[in-house]
């Protein structure tokens, strides 16, 4: 059995096609064809039910291509563990970015982290923090930067606190507290409010802080991007509670201190078991928080 065997029956189960697959391997399907014809030979099962139409994952595939996958993570970890022991860092990195992160420049620090490892293929993906938590468990994503809820502290993960801060109220400049210097969530209790979706990161840290208030609100917009809430906002058809250096940026509202707000903690989160070098190379890049005091 050989690791290329292996690249080529998780590709066939990704792709669930020959043609994709090989496509995707660079090589032409007949050769793909027979490495998997000869290693359901070695195994003595058939790994792939093959149609005209459709190509499907038996349970035996199923079986065999997870353990491939876990095979080939640990090749590749090997081959860029032993070019590390002489001092290079390669291989790949994929990094989970939330799209409100405010304690770093990610950009910037992308940027030199690039210039002085260029062995290193990075990859960056974005969406919720929950989503990255399970991706990080499951070995799919390197690093993620995470806003989570005070207070909140996943397992399973590795995390360094990288700022905090409490929400303020983002309000339509026309609405009737946009000239308030402070609320507090009573005085928002009654009004439609655009948050993210339930059940997300991004929303339970002001679904709790109402919660332990006493109080009940109304989520009239669920968006899952920050552009999109604050449009929303300016349009007057709710308010919203952001972190301040967001709220600060959004023209045509006015944002007001909330004196009870959720504080919302930034994170840098990563694999607690044996990050990769270049995991590691990036965790170590980024630069040791500065205390902020709470707004």
């Amino acid at each position: 059995m050989e690791l290329q065997q292996m690249r080529y029956a998780l590709a066939i189960a990704e792709e669930q096609s020959f043609t994709r697959a090989a496509e995707r391997c660079f090589v032409v399907q007949s050769a793909l064809s027979r490495q998997i014809k000869s290693l359901e030979s070695e195994l003595g099962v058939r790994l792939f039910a093959r149609t005209s139409r459709k190509v499907e994952v038996t349970p035996a595939g199923e079986a065999f291509v997870e353990q491939a996958r876990l095979c080939l993570r640990t090749a590749e970890r090997a081959k860029v563990a032993a070019a590390a022991a002489h001092g290079e860092i390669r291989g790949s990195l994929t990094i989970g970015v939330i799209p409100t992160v405010t304690a770093v420049d990610v950009a910037a620090v992308l940027g030199a982290f690039r210039r002085r490892y260029p062995e290193v293929g990075v990859h960056v993906r974005t969406g919720g923090s929950d989503e990255f938590l399970r991706r990080i468990a499951a070995g799919e994503l390197d690093v993620g930067f995470l806003g989570l809820a005070e207070g909140v502290a996943p397992r399973g993960v590795q995390m360094r606190e990288l700022s905090r801060e409490r929400l303020v109220a983002v309000l339509s400049n026309g609405h009737r507290l946009a000239g308030r210097r402070r609320l507090c969530l009573k005085d928002l209790a009654d009004e439609p409010f655009v948050d993210f979706p339930a059940g997300s990161s991004g929303r339970e840290q002001s679904d709790l802080a109402f919660q332990e208030a006493g109080l009940r609100r109304e989520v009239s917009f669920e968006v899952t991007t920050a552009e999109l809430l604050t449009d929303l906002v300016h349009q007057g058809l709710g308010v919203a509670l952001i972190a301040p250096s967001v709220a600060r940026e959004v023209p045509g509202c006015a944002c007001v201190a909330v004196s009870d707000g959720p504080v919302r903690v930034e994170y840098l989160a990563w694999d607690s078991f044996n990050p990769s070098p270049a995991a590691q190379a990036f965790i170590d890049s980024i630069p040791a928080p500065s205390r902020q005091p709470r707004h």
